[in-house]
């Protein structure tokens, strides 16, 4: 088990990008959450096996059909099993 904390940058909120998250990691088996930061990008936490992290970046490269995704900054770390479910924090 591994952990990625994410950036997404670009056109990422006001596009449904937390909520499609959330579905795309939950589709995986993943836990952690997803927010909105005051600088108009998205940060994520995940926690589960690494292919299945490496699958949800590749899809948070592109979100959601509206969104516009200009940067994706990924890092891996160790996971620490905090999480039972992957939620949307506001």
């Amino acid at each position: 088990m591994e952990r990625v904390h994410a950036i997404v940058r670009g056109r990422v909120q006001g596009v449904w990008y937390r909520a499609s998250t959330q579905t795309r990691a939950r589709q995986l088996g993943l836990v952690g959450w997803v927010r909105n930061l005051p600088d108009g990008s998205v940060e994520l936490v995940a926690e589960g096996p690494r292919a299945a992290l490496d699958q949800l970046i590749a899809w948070c490269h592109d979100g959601p059909p509206d969104a516009v995704v200009t940067a994706v900054e990924p890092q891996f770390e160790a996971a620490t099993g905090e999480f039972t479910s992957f939620e949307v924090r506001r």
